[in-house]
């Protein structure tokens, strides 16, 4: 069993962000395809499934693929890493649930800066008690100011949003409590977030023991489908089916975008541990949302200097938190 070597951090910081690029196109398929099924788990059904099936193929053709898929059941026989870390796909699951339950109430722009902090909180969390196959790695002063200004920074970039939809609510006439109604809505996207890392580290340390990202997705994969089809079963029973499949090819490319970003995750936890991963990700949602803003704007979309100037502080908050700093660089001359 072997495995790439690891990656130096400039390219594997770059592919973090390049694996990112996926997250906002695959949401705004899925968006699309959840709208025009009137059925947002149904979306997530379509998606997970296509993207087991796209995990399938390559396990079966390549064989790296092959190789890793043998090893996939010797592996959780000999308890090379905890069962339950085959069940890391169950969170990608809940992120869907969270997408299809919250995003109507909270907003597009809430509930991306809930997820944000729940990610990165987790990535300090995971790093720090060594989840992941990088290991430990320390919470220094530096890496969390980094991440309280990631947070704070995304908060700005996607603000113009926040005033978008309390103006539609305010114009709607909206009855429905104070803020204290949106703290259960609020609570669900930020624990998927924060299990975010936790998906990734365990991932990351299945690729390990299987020799390859490539089981270690499929693996994914297969649970969070099963998550899905259970839901989207309990879904039917009680209120229907929603509006058939639609025939426009790209409604299917959400599935395929999810094996790219989960299956880079797990390589790149190896090399640059969970919060670097999960802050590289974040960096590529925030350029891909404003990519596809500026060139495929969708109903609603918001591109102020607000979004601009947040997306460029969020990248200079990553890179705060992600540089190679010594240790002691906070701290004052003469101690």
């Amino acid at each position: 069993m072997t495995l790439s070597p690891r990656l130096p951090l400039p390219a594997g910081f770059l592919l973090a962000v390049g694996a990112g690029l996926a997250i906002p196109v695959q949401g705004r398929i899925n968006g699309a395809l959840g709208a025009h099924l009137n059925d947002g788990i149904a979306a997530g059904v379509v998606s997970f499934s296509i993207g087991l099936v796209v995990m399938i193929l390559i396990s079966l053709v390549l064989p790296k693929g092959r190789a890793g898929l043998a090893r996939v059941i010797p592996a959780v026989r000999s308890r090379a890493f905890p069962p339950g870390y085959v069940l890391a796909g169950g969170i990608g699951a809940l992120f869907v649930f969270a997408q299809s339950f919250t995003v109507g109430l909270l907003g597009v722009a809430l509930f991306t800066v809930s997820t944000v902090t729940g990610q990165t909180l987790s990535g300090l969390l995971v790093d720090r008690l060594g989840i992941g196959p990088a290991g430990k790695r320390p919470v220094t002063a530096i890496r969390v100011i980094g991440s309280v200004l990631t947070i704070a920074a995304v908060a700005w970039a996607v603000s113009p949003r926040f005033a978008q939809t309390a103006g539609a609510t305010g114009a709607a006439g909206s009855t429905g409590g104070g803020p204290e109604t949106l703290l259960v809505p609020l609570l669900l996207p930020v624990l998927a977030g924060f299990l975010m890392s936790f998906q990734q580290a365990m991932n990351g340390t299945a690729t390990v023991h299987y020799g390859t990202p490539i089981a270690a997705t499929l693996v994914n994969f297969v649970a969070g489908t099963v998550v899905l089809w259970i839901a989207w079963g309990v879904k039917l029973a009680l209120s229907g089916p929603g509006n058939p499949l639609p025939v426009e090819w790209w409604f299917y490319l959400g599935g395929p975008m999810g094996c790219l970003f989960i299956g880079l995750g797990a390589l790149l936890v190896r090399s640059l541990g969970v919060l670097v991963t999960g802050l590289g990700m974040i960096a590529g949602q925030l350029l891909g949302s404003l990519g596809l803003d500026l060139l495929v704007p969708s109903p609603g979309s918001v591109v102020a200097p607000a979004t601009v100037l947040g997306t460029l502080l969020t990248l200079a908050a990553i890179i705060l938190a992600t540089l190679p700093w010594p240790r002691g660089a906070l701290r004052r001359p003469g101690r």
